[in-house]
């Protein structure tokens, strides 16, 4: 019983000095996993060898192989290009300014990192604002808000869908096939309450089209050619993706592939990019899946699976819309990613014990994908487009995001629980 209670203590205490923000999170985890495996030596619980193995590296390796394709693309301007093309298409229009941007920060949201994306195209947002007059408030709000919404759709998009694609085995097609088109309709549910919540700022008139007319997208672009390149391999690791299961290969190994032959194809310098590669993320998953290990090891998901097992009695949807509710309210405070990881092992219990849990995985996703919405803190790209914000005449402040973003949240929320409820009950049974 001590170490399933100290193991238990650990974990809490990680996420209350993660949302703290007390110490860095990547400190935290580490200190916690180092602190975890002590314990476990000495009350005989858990050893390093099992600390090792308690390690997704399928995971890791398909973040690190991601993080370096994002590494090579980041400074060639190909994101500028974008929002500026973008821009220009809208004509100055603010309504048609907004679903621009939105869709294009969505689309690349997609295939990569969500935090990655708004820091390249929110400046370039705060530009065109400044010299057509407008508020950039709408704009950049919606870019974090549909950027977190559209990384939900596919395996790479974001973090928890990597973690519960290596757990249940989903591949990249099975994401396309069951989140993409909930996704597309919860897309539009944020879209429309963007539009009535900021209906006033959409409705102002800009004041210099001119100056946008003169900006030239081509500008943006630093290397066209190292662009053309990654392009390239990006198609070609979506193709990799989508066939992995009818080539048995992994994910991690075709990001890591697909990074492998960018870096020979572009040959970038080594130091510079890897110096990009965000290696603090890497080391707070490792640290947290060590922690869960410890955890796993002193049965506290064990009592956990058997208290869900208990509530059993409920039909599998039920217990997948109690998930996902779970999930998203706490997502909107905590990084959702050591929620994620800490719900794995019970819905893994759960399966072993007989319940049909595929719509339970599926819950999970939904829930730590959409729950960010609800905070400036609830995700990374709502603290970074909130930081961008305070260099413009109107930054976003807390209060502003729980009076537009927690209408968002709840309200795409509802939605996918209604068609998580239509296309996934059959699942459950």
């Amino acid at each position: 019983m001590l170490p399933l209670i100290l193991s238990a203590f650990i974990f809490a205490l990680c996420l209350f000095l993660i949302f703290s923000e007390k110490l860095n999170r990547t400190i935290t985890s580490m200190a916690g996993a180092v602190i975890m495996v002590v314990l476990g030596i000495n009350l005989h619980f858990y050893t390093e060898i099992q600390a090792i193995e308690s390690i997704d590296f399928n995971t890791l390796g398909l973040l690190l192989g991601m993080m370096i394709i994002i590494a090579i693309l980041e400074p060639t301007g190909f994101f500028q290009f974008l929002a500026v093309k973008m821009g220009k298409f809208s004509k100055g229009r603010p309504a048609r300014l907004l679903v621009l941007l939105g869709t294009v920060t969505t689309v690349v949201s997609m295939f990569l990192d969500n935090v990655t994306t708004v820091v390249l195209i929110a400046p370039v947002t705060i530009l065109m604002c400044e010299i057509l007059g407008l508020d950039s408030q709408p704009y950049l709000m919606a870019e974090a808000l549909l950027s977190d919404t559209g990384g939900v759709a596919t395996l790479v998009g974001d973090p928890p869908n990597i973690l519960v694609g290596s757990a249940a085995g989903f591949t990249f097609s099975d994401f396309l096939t069951h989140s993409l088109p909930i996704v597309v309709v919860v897309w539009f549910t944020a879209l429309g309450i963007l539009f009535i919540l900021f209906r006033k700022e959409l409705s102002v008139t800009p004041s210099d089209l001119e100056a946008l007319a003169e900006l030239n997208p081509l500008d943006a672009f630093k290397d066209r050619k190292t662009a053309r390149k990654a392009i390239i391999v990006v198609g070609a690791m979506i193709l990799l993706f989508l066939f992995e299961d009818f080539l048995h290969i992994r994910p991690a190994l075709v990001a890591l592939g697909g990074a492998a032959a960018a870096l020979v194809w572009v040959r970038p310098s080594i130091q510079e990019t890897l110096k990009k590669v965000q290696w603090d993320v890497l080391i707070f998953f490792g640290a947290l899946f060590i922690i869960i290990g410890g955890m796993e090891a002193a049965g506290v998901f064990k009592e956990l699976t058997n208290l869900a097992i208990h509530i059993d009695r409920l039909p599998p949807i039920w217990l997948g819309l109690i998930i996902l509710w779970t999930v998203a309210i706490l997502s909107a405070f905590v990084d959702n990613v050591p929620i994620t990881i800490a719900l794995i092992p019970v819905i893994q219990g759960l399966a072993a014990a007989g319940v049909p849990t595929t719509a339970l995985w599926w819950a999970l996703v939904f829930g730590a994908g959409f729950g960010g919405n609800g905070t400036i803190i609830g995700s990374t790209a709502n603290i970074v487009v909130a930081s961008l914000s305070d260099k413009t005449r109107n930054p976003i402040t807390p209060r502003l995001w729980n009076k537009r973003g927690l209408p968002v949240m709840i309200g795409t929320t509802l939605v996918a629980s209604i068609l998580y409820i239509i296309l996934f009950g059959w699942l459950s049974r």
